[in-house]
């Protein structure tokens, strides 16, 4: 005895109308944007082999702290990098298409539950964590405050890359929280 099929949950969409189509389609107008961001990446990359050139290079004659302003720079590339992959990646699959990386070995974990509000918490702690690395090479080389040619910062510059870096702090938790209290409305209702 054979069963009715039951009536499918998911409904089944036509055709769009001509302006809902429009509106719809432009949001590929957003894939040179994401194509111009991998060409960024690709000058990062270069600016990362100049830059391990120049550490390798002139290993054997730098300061402690010239190897680790250096190294910091390095890594300043690798996290702006790493942003550069989330807009890329988060805004492409959020905004414009499913890539359909299910199932693959190197979809990035946090790819499977990305949207607009987990995108901008991640981006906003990427910005702080680029910014710490700045106000981190920035008090390193505060020490040379008052030393011709030393360094090009002020005490009134180091003052304000710490505010601004406070600042994106608090905006990084008033997101955070805005999200959170927007999660909790929403789950009351259902």
């Amino acid at each position: 005895m054979s069963h009715p099929a039951e009536p499918s949950l998911t409904p089944v969409a036509g055709p769009l109308k001509p302006l809902p189509m429009i509106i719809f389609g432009s949001r590929w107008l957003q894939v040179p944007l994401y194509l111009g961001l991998i060409v960024a990446q690709c000058v990062y990359v270069f600016l990362f082999l100049k830059e391990l050139v120049h550490l390798v290079t002139h290993a054997m004659e730098f300061t402690e702290q010239q190897i680790m302003l250096v190294v910091l720079g390095l890594i300043d590339v690798v996290m702006i990098s790493n942003l550069l992959i989330m807009v890329i990646v988060g805004g492409y699959e959020t905004f414009v298409s499913r890539l359909r990386l299910q199932g693959h070995p190197d979809q990035p974990e946090w790819l499977s539950h990305v949207n607009a509000s987990i995108l901008k918490i991640k981006l906003a702690m990427a910005i702080i964590g680029i910014s710490s690395i700045h106000l981190l090479r920035t008090f390193i080389e505060a020490g040379n405050i008052g030393v011709a040619g030393k360094t090009s910062y002020t005490e009134t510059g180091i003052i304000l890359q710490t505010i601004i870096h406070t600042v994106f702090i608090l905006s990084a938790i008033g997101i955070a929280w805005v999200d959170k209290m927007t999660l909790a409305t929403n789950g009351k209702g259902h």
